[in-house]
């Protein structure tokens, strides 16, 4: 029996370093739980949906007036005690609020507060299902397009409508202002396929030989129709109308007379679902004897570490060895949690696991509306299943599927554990999902397989070190060679004249003799736009962003300058600013460059370009993969983009740009991501036909790191770069925290900065570096500075980062320092 004193102490999604506490009324005593959702006032006028953490007997000391809760949105948990365990460690470890992690974990719509926007779902069908109040919201937001909850509120007149609110985001009535990004009507395409009725050869042969005699545009239409799906090589059973009117020159008026004539039949498909050609039975293939062994050692490490490591070649059929122990946790009831880097790596493997496990298998990240993403939150949670009445039990995501609510989780696979997508950067809390998913498996007893082809030094070395398991797989499936790589000397090739725009002679003969043989490329260069920047040709001039300290980068199709770091554009400069001069000239060159100059040289190539400007809709990734997967593209030219684990099965040739680039960019890790990049956009060629070709375009065709790809000796660079770091006291010897100081006063930067690295340095001494300008140094009109401190593994890091908090609070609360940003970034990637 509850007392009727009962107070809670509760989680506000704001930067704030503790816990308040309100008393929750009677009439809420029974049905309130911890990990629910309650409706707080905050100051004055603000209302939040708050985290219960906390109930207790105990009253509060101070001299201040207790709130009540005014209300209870969950009846039963959202979630349970081991998330906020895990919110709590990542709160300590990562240096930063709880506040900001409850933010960070929650989808938006589980997390309202009063300036929450509002509007009304156009595709909601009420059917009179509606109280008086909600009807009186669906009133109002038909006249209006948006409403604050604050509106609302005013609106009923009562001091909080979340109640009501809440109830109308089951009902589907209301988006909340995340989901007003994106669409809810689904992109249509007009697709042609072939009526059932001539499905055998002779009935199609007659209705030709008929158009033959009676109408030549009618038949010359099918007769395309029929060349490019199931006579084709891709043995398809449609074609988009668009592509098929194009192919045959033919008008919309012939079409739609095959159309009236029932031969071929013309509907609206909807493009770019995750499981388009998802197979109706659910299939698990037969490992290979590699593929086996591995496996088998994996469960034989599982038996003494918590953590083991999958180190297998590209194309060696790592995620064929996942699902099979995907299987074996689905057979003994549990939840599967299995992470990539980036949510383009979904598209393809989420059909692989539609077709091994079916409904069973659902996806989470970002690019989710908020409804959509508070239903898969719910279904794992099993409180609500989804449309087909299934609960997921294996969940493909990005970074934030860490944060849903297991109960049950027997496995965490991290796919390509060395990317550094898996690093949050901004905004807190700044944790890195790889190093979550091996605490969540302590949290959970659940076992963690990281997997890559080019592991990151840290996991290798704890591997290694015994410290995690260690399994290698080096065969690539069905015996097919690894590719073979070349240096091609960019500087002889320019010295001699024998550059094509910017490409060797030797990758120039390479694409010609793939596309000959109906092969396909891809083009790598991390780099986007069509130049890094340009320049006057007289004085040297270069227009720079005005509100950050870097120069602007010319994109051709829009014809404009843009500034990688703030979004700000201009129109493309004809005369220079200091000179007057009309010699304008870019400099460089980034993806969109190369995709014109292929386009010049290989006119007859289809080309497509996949990078941050191409991928920005929803669906925009999965259908550029899908043109390439089904042959619709010749040559891919991509960003880092092309580098991530994805599995196509007819290139043949893989050219690397500019890899001067990636070694010599200011960073202790430059020479293992150059390792890792080169290695995995190489993996990308020859990985189901003919032995794959690589060409690496560089300078330096004798540097170490080079001659290190080229003989694909991982474990060479690994020995020299960890004798490198020992010595300089990197990780994984020394443990980094990077603090990064910003103000928009260059000068109080400048004093503020140096104030704490003296603090810091008369703490750890030798151990700090800085402060000092990162490579740009000015962002939206914040300059910022950076500290680095290097911690050894002792077991004191816990005390050391509490004393760092303890002086990054004292500089902020100095005179004049209202303006200073201060914060520290854990393991910094």
């Amino acid at each position: 029996m509850i007392d009727d004193v009962l107070f809670a102490d509760v989680i506000l999604p704001l930067p704030l370093d503790f816990r308040f506490t309100y008393r929750v009324p009677a009439a809420f005593q029974m049905r309130i739980k911890t990990g629910a959702r309650v409706i707080v006032q905050f100051g004055k006028r603000k209302f939040f949906s708050a985290l219960v953490y906390k109930l207790h007997q105990d009253t509060p000391s101070g001299d201040f007036d207790i709130k009540d809760i005014d209300a209870i949105l969950d009846e039963e948990p959202i979630i349970g005690e081991k998330q906020l365990q895990l919110w709590e460690w990542i709160a300590n470890y990562y240096c930063c609020t709880m506040g900001e992690v409850f933010k960070a974990a929650l989808p938006s719509g589980l997390k309202l507060e009063s300036q929450t926007k509002v509007s009304l779902n156009p595709e909601a069908d009420f059917n009179g299902d509606l109280s008086d109040k909600e009807s009186a919201v669906v009133l109002l937001l038909e006249s209006r397009k948006t409403a604050s909850i604050q509106d609302l509120n005013q609106f009923l007149g009562q001091q909080s409508s979340f109640a009501i609110l809440k109830l109308l985001l089951e009902k589907n009535a209301v988006i909340v202002e995340e989901q007003l990004r994106e669409s809810y009507k689904p992109k249509l395409i007009s697709t042609v396929r072939l009526n059932p009725e001539f499905g055998s050869e002779d009935k199609l042969n007659s209705m030709l030989d008929l158009l033959a005699k009676k109408a030549k545009k009618q038949e010359q239409l099918l007769k395309i129709f029929l060349a490019e799906t199931i006579y084709g090589d891709l043995n398809q059973t449609e074609i988009n109308k668009k592509d098929l009117l194009e192919l045959a020159d033919a008008s919309e008026a012939a079409l739609k007379a095959l159309e009236e004539k029932q031969i071929l039949e013309v509907y609206q498909k909807e493009i770019g679902r995750i499981d388009r050609s998802q197979s109706g039975e659910l299939l698990i293939k037969e490992l290979s004897g590699p593929q086996q062994k591995a496996h088998d050692e994996i469960l034989a490490q599982f038996e003494t570490q918590q953590t083991v490591l999958l180190n297998g070649v590209t194309s060696s059929g790592k995620t064929e060895i996942y699902i099979r122990l995907i299987e074996e946790q689905l057979k003994v009831g549990k939840q599967v949690l299995y992470l990539v880097p980036e949510i383009g790596l979904t598209t393809q493997i989420i059909t692989r696991l539609k077709t091994a496990f079916g409904d069973l298998a659902g996806i989470y990240h970002s690019k989710f509306n908020d409804a959509e993403r508070v239903e898969i939150w719910f279904n794992v949670l099993n409180e609500k299943s989804g449309n087909t009445g299934q609960q997921y039990k294996v969940i493909l995501g990005a970074r934030s599927a860490i944060f849903l609510p297991f109960k049950d989780l027997g496995l965490i696979i991290v796919d390509e554990e060395h990317e550094n997508s898996y690093k949050q950067f901004d905004p807190a809390p700044r944790y890195n999902a790889r190093d979550m998913a091996i605490l969540m498996g302590n949290i959970h007893g659940a076992k963690v397989l990281l997997g890559s082809a080019t592991p990151s030094y840290e996991t290798y070395y704890n591997a290694r070190s015994k410290k995690y398991g260690l399994v290698e797989l080096t065969e690539r499936f069905q015996g097919i060679e690894m590719p073979e790589l070349f240096p091609a000397n960019t500087q002889e090739a320019y010295k001699r004249k024998l550059m094509r725009s910017v490409f060797t002679p030797e990758l120039y003969d390479e694409i010609a003799t793939a596309l000959s043989n109906k092969e396909q490329v891809i083009l790598f260069q991390n780099r986007r736009g069509f130049a890094p920047f340009v320049q006057c040709g007289k004085c040297g001039w270069i227009p720079k962003c005005k509100y950050c300290d870097v120069s602007k980068t010319y994109h051709k199709n829009r014809s404009s300058l843009i500034c990688h770091y703030c979004g700000h554009t201009t129109s493309l400069v004809t005369k220079c600013a200091e000179c007057g001069s009309e010699e304008i000239k870019t400099r460089g060159f980034g993806t969109e460059k190369i995709e014109d100059e292929i386009q010049l040289l290989f006119p007859d190539a289809r080309v497509a370009r996949m990078d941050l400007d191409t991928t920005r809709a929803k669906k925009a990734y999965d259908q550029l993969i899908w043109q390439f997967e089904t042959g619709k593209i010749d040559i891919l030219v991509g960003t880092q983009m092309v580098t991530k684990g994805l599995d196509f099965d007819h290139v043949r040739v893989v050219g690397v740009l500019n890899a001067d680039n990636l070694l010599n960019y200011p960073d202790f890790r430059s020479y293992e991501r150059s390792f890792q990049l080169v290695m995995q956009v190489s993996g990308r060629a020859g990985r189901k036909n003919n032995r794959g070709r690589v060409i690496i375009q560089t300078t330096q065709p004798n540097h170490p790191v080079i001659q290190d790809v080229i003989s694909n000796d991982y474990y060479r660079l690994f020995s020299r770069q960890m004798a490198e770091r020992k010595m300089f006291r990197y990780p994984p010897y020394y443990r980094l925290i990077k603090i990064v100081v910003k103000h928009q006063n260059k000068d109080r930067l400048d004093l503020a900065a140096l104030h704490l690295a003296t603090a810091f340095k008369s703490h750890f001494n030798k151990n700090v570096l800085g402060p000092e300008y990162p490579v740009v140094g000015r962002i939206q009109m914040w300059f910022q500075k950076e500290i680095l401190i290097k911690l050894p593994r002792d077991g004191k890091v816990q005390e050391a980062k509490s004393k760092i908090m303890e002086i990054i609070s004292q500089a902020k609360s100095q005179p004049n320092n209202s303006q200073l940003i201060v914060y520290a970034d854990v393991d910094p990637m």
